[in-house]
Formats: structure tokens, sequence, C-alpha cells
């Protein structure tokens, strides 16, 4: 998949909000919580203009029964897709629109996606440096596996001071 970097866009909080009251509507009382995470979820930096979001559930097991419900709303059904105890629902096929990210709630991962998000919220500094490393890789590279795996280094460095960060407050 091409990569598509677009300037930060206030629009993305509404997409979340509009994503959040639909799939109250879907998983109902298995939710806990939404969360914005990721790139569009934090003011002013560049982005692929997709919304991830973070569904913590209560029962993680549970979620395998919404796959068709989700395929109607124009989900594709990921799984586990890589990350183990996890279900991902990617909207908008070849130009996606959103990821959800299903977690139960004592699942570490939802941790250390908000820290790094609170993270790069409260450092704009660096949230200025990964904007530009962004630029530059999506110049270099024209596939989103390719992207994805040269930011992955810089990426895990910046979640190491965001837990000393976190655990330090």
């Amino acid at each position: 998949m091409k990569i598509r970097l677009s300037e930060y866009n206030e629009k993305w909080i509404e997409m979340f909000e509009n994503e959040v009251r639909l799939l109250s509507g879907v998983f109902g009382s298995e939710i806990i919580k939404f969360e914005h995470f990721g790139s569009t979820a934090v003011k002013g930096m560049k982005a692929k203009p997709v919304i991830d979001m973070i569904c913590i559930v209560k029962d993680i097991n549970k979620m395998d029964a919404f796959n068709d419900q989700m395929r109607l709303l124009g989900y594709d059904v990921a799984g586990e897709w890589g990350i183990k105890n996890r279900r991902l629902f990617r909207k908008g096929g070849e130009n996606r629109t959103h990821h959800i990210h299903v977690y139960q709630y004592n699942n570490p991962e939802v941790e250390r996606h908000l820290v790094f998000r609170d993270y790069l919220r409260n450092h704009p500094i660096e949230a200025e440096r990964e904007s530009n490393l962004k630029e530059e890789l999506a110049l270099k590279y024209d596939d989103t596996t390719f992207y994805s795996k040269a930011k992955r280094t810089f990426v895990e460095g910046v979640e190491q001071w965001a837990l000393n960060w976190f655990r330090n407050k």
C-alpha cells in the first residue's frame, strides 16, 4: 500500500468520535472505553490519515462474534494480525480511514500505546522528530511494509523514553 502522509487535520478528532458512536452500537456493553492513539491523535503531527483507535473490552474472546457486523460496516476483519490477544479491524480498503485495535482491559499493549501517545503530546520536539522521519521515509519507500520497518527503531527508542517518563511522573 502506498504511503500517504498528511498535515495534522482537526477533522481527525471528529472522525474518531463518529466511529466511537458507530462502534458503541455494535459492541454495546462489551466496551469499557475507546481511545484515539497514533499520530492522528497528536496535534501538529504529520500522519498517514488513518484513525487508529483502541477499543478496550471486557472479554477479547467475545469479539469474534461481531465479525459479520463489522464486515457489513465496511471493515476488513484481520483477527490477531500478529499481536496475540488483539483483534484488528481495518476500514477503507486501499484508502484506509480507520484501524480498530481491540484489546481486553488487562492487555499491556494498551498502556504502551497510550503512554507513547501521551509522551508525544507532552513533548512536541519528539513529535516533530517523528514527523520529519516519516517524511524522509515516505520519500524513500513506496510501500507501508518497508516504511513501518524502517520507522520501528526510532519508535522503540521513543517508547522507552515514554515509559520512563510515565513511571517517573
